[in-house]
């Protein structure tokens, strides 16, 4: 993506976007709702035109060369998007025809199985349960085998059986060298699935490093502190934080520090409730960087 626009009438929902992702990447995009993640992703798909900039997908530009930019990229929207008087099976034979693939029974076979949706092969899409449309959605989108997928917020609404199961076969399709670009509100997956993370806030780049580096680049740790009605100590002031459910919480740079606080608390005869240690999590620079932060 090369200085990507985008105006919708007075609202400038993309401001110059530039990303590069990698063959058989695992990349989280992420953003606030209005940041321009679905936008950017109609713009890779083919469903919004960019007012500036390009894009390309394996190489093939996604307005001049729209027809192969599509077949490489397969799309699982948020929406649930389905045909009531299909059954499964139909669906993706249906969608696999607008690829040309006149006999891909064994690929919609394998997705079926991988997809828990083998027992619901002849049933109507209308009858499905949400989490049963969602798995549908992602077999669709993969229906072609494309080597770029795109997955809009998959996990949205689903239970944790589906979430598991899910994520496992995209793990598997990524080892197998898709590339995989995936936006979701559930910043745990994107920091346990993801090599490389970018953040966008008001149609800009505002963050963009590999996961662990911008972990390791907000380092703290923190200690959560219940000590009931007993007021703070004098030598604990200067780390307070402030408060969280009725706990202390205090900057604990090293985890060595701990016995002297705990010793500290003993002397000043100060009895502890209860603690508990946290480190910044991926939700944590994210907050930061939309409040502003550097990341």
């Amino acid at each position: 993506m090369r200085g990507l626009e985008k105006h919708y009438g007075r609202v400038h929902a993309l401001r110059g976007v530039d990303l590069d992702i990698a063959e058989g990447e695992f990349f989280a995009l992420l953003g606030p709702n209005g940041a321009g993640k679905t936008t950017l992703i109609s713009l890779l798909a083919g469903l919004a035109r960019a007012s500036a900039g390009s894009a390309e997908i394996m190489g093939f530009d996604v307005t001049r060369e729209y027809r192969r930019a599509r077949r490489a990229l397969g799309v699982v929207p948020q929406e649930l998007v389905y045909d009531p008087f299909f059954t499964v099976r139909e669906t993706l034979v249906f969608q696999s025809g607008y690829y040309g693939l006149r006999d891909n029974r064994a690929w919609i076979d394998e997705l079926l199985a991988n997809l828990g949706l083998a027992d619901k092969a002849d049933a109507y899409t209308r009858v499905l349960s949400g989490g049963m449309k969602r798995r549908l959605l992602v077999a669709q989108a993969l229906v072609h085998k494309p080597p770029v997928i795109v997955l809009d917020e998959p996990t949205a609404g689903v239970d944790v059986e589906l979430r598991q199961s899910l994520w496992a076969f995209i793990r598997r399709l990524n080892q197998q060298g898709h590339t995989i670009l995936l936006t979701t509100h559930y910043l745990e997956e994107a920091e346990t699935l993801c090599e490389r993370v970018a953040m966008l806030k008001e149609g800009r780049v505002v963050a963009l490093d590999r996961t662990a580096d911008l972990l390791r680049g907000a380092a703290e740790r923190h200690l959560l502190l219940d000590i009931g009605q007993q007021p703070l100590p004098e030598f604990l002031r200067a780390r307070l934080k402030g408060m969280e459910d009725g706990r202390h919480v205090l900057d604990l740079p090293d985890f060595s520090e701990l016995e002297t606080i705990l010793a500290g608390l003993r002397a000043a005869g100060i009895g502890v409730r209860d603690l508990a240690l946290r480190e910044v999590d991926l939700e944590d620079v994210f907050l930061k960087v939309m409040r502003g932060g550097r990341a």
